[in-house]
């Protein structure tokens, strides 16, 4: 390959996956010029919106992105909506290629009667609520005392541990102000997390579970009648570590006595969400099908049907990608149609397009499979490079990085770059250190805004 320019390339979203992605695409032997886009005025992602605030231990991943997006070699324009601010023939014009790494923010669907009852909610929506989304409601109704939860992973625990853990046991987070001072007002006395299958086929990690067992005036009740172990279950015992950590907590949680707390989680395994009860177009209880382990670690219905009186419902059944006008959308999976990071269109690859992290391969694995990710995707694009020069749809006068900030300045779009988002950064921390907490955190959106670019 011979080129007298640097490949020009747009990541789309500013989290882990793009992050990733535009640093392993720096650091190979093809000569780049990389911006990140993001839409909110804020990067990271879901490490900032995703993550429960009284984890900051998973926030220190924050570091090592900003790391990144701090060398000066990325360029991050956040602020920017591709489809309005950025049309995709503007990304076509101004770039040789595109990677989206949208990521996947939306709740999926549970298909069952009563779902979309008045005080039935997804738990992603909730998530960024409680972690100051600036496009997410500053209110939530928090009314109910008693809770259901479906769903057996960690974003189910934080939902059920944000429910019930007291707000001045969270005054040292970044909890943002409005959402301390709902929580307060919250009667929540007791909140029920159920799964389908057994204590073996649960998804919570480790030491998230044991956290949700030390959180003050909460207690834990696990019930015996709920544990089954298939031949499924003991391999599963057997032939993972964490798995059999869980296990282990669970099982010493069943001979825990409560200890009369003010709040209780129960966890409930081998019943199965079958339907939302409601009166008068609200919720009023949720009904749950007993089910029965079929020796290879799966379950199945008996026929057997327990309600349970509650008066909101929350599922936390996984994440949805959110589709973008123009680039194929796999409905059935809620990501973008790719092979290995290669966006298709009909079985056939798309010039120019690739993906990474959960809007490529669905809302599963951690920062470890993100990275795995985004090398997979940025090797492909390395072995395009050629092509990509060759069938690049950027003119010569476009290709300049300082085209695209004037084309966003004609459009009026308050761009935000590394360098205000610092400020931003610095004001959260000021602002939170004197209300003796770590940062705190600025959540209206035009406001963010303003502090980054120092407008009044």
């Amino acid at each position: 390959m011979t080129t007298e320019r640097p490949l020009r390339v747009a990541v789309i979203g500013a989290g882990p996956a793009g992050t990733y992605a535009a640093d392993i695409l720096s650091k190979s032997s093809l000569p780049v010029s990389i911006d990140i886009i993001e839409r909110l005025p804020a990067p990271f992602g879901l490490v900032r919106y995703g993550v429960a605030p009284d984890h900051p231990r998973i926030k220190q991943i924050i570091v090592a992105l900003a790391n990144v997006l701090g060398r000066g070699d990325i360029r991050l324009l956040a602020n920017v909506n591709i489809g309005t601010d950025l049309t995709l023939r503007d990304l076509r014009e101004h770039y040789d290629a595109v990677v989206f790494a949208t990521g996947s923010f939306k709740d999926a669907a549970l298909n069952i009667p009563g779902i979309d009852l008045e005080g039935s909610y997804g738990a992603a929506e909730f998530v960024s609520w409680y972690d100051g989304h600036p496009d997410v409601a500053r209110t939530w109704p928090l009314t109910a005392k008693e809770v259901a939860v479906f769903g057996v992973g960690n974003v189910a625990l934080d939902v059920a541990r944000m429910l019930t853990k007291h707000p001045k046991d969270l005054v040292a987070t970044d909890i943002p102000a409005n959402v301390k001072e709902a929580l307060e007002k919250s009667p929540v006395t007791d909140v029920h997390v159920f799964g389908r299958r057994g204590p073996a086929q649960v998804k919570f990690s480790p030491l998230e579970l044991r956290e949700l067992g030390q959180v003050p005036d909460v207690d834990i009740i696990v019930y015996p009648e709920d544990y089954d172990f298939d031949e499924g279950s003991m391999a599963a015992v057997d032939g993972h570590h964490q798995t059999k950590q869980v296990v282990k907590t669970l099982t010493d949680w069943t001979l825990r006595e409560p200890t009369g707390a003010s709040r209780r989680i129960h966890l409930h395994f081998l019943q199965a969400p079958h339907e939302v009860l409601g009166e008068d177009g609200k919720v009023t209880g949720v009904r749950v099908e007993r089910t029965a382990l079929t020796g290879d670690g799966n379950a199945k219905g008996t026929g057997e049907f327990i309600d349970y009186p509650v008066q909101a419902v929350y599922r936390a059944v996984g994440y949805y990608g959110t589709p973008l006008d123009g680039i194929p959308f796999d409905a059935s999976k809620g990501t973008i149609a790719n092979e290995k990071g290669r966006v298709l269109d009909g079985g056939d690859v798309l010039p120019g397009y690739y993906t990474t992290g959960w809007i490529k391969r669905g809302p599963v694995g951690l920062i470890g499979s993100t990275k795995s990710d985004a090398a997979e995707t940025i090797e492909n694009l390395v072995e395009d490079a050629d092509r990509l020069f060759a069938e690049s749809e950027a003119g010569p006068e476009q290709l300049s990085p300082d085209n695209v900030l004037q084309l966003l300045k004609g459009r009026g779009v308050p761009v935000v770059q590394w360098k205000d988002w610092e400020v931003l950064d610095a004001f959260e921390r000021a602002s939170g250190e004197a209300d003796g907490r770590e940062r705190l955190k600025v959540v209206p959106r035009d406001e963010m805004t303003d502090i980054a670019l120092r407008r009044d």
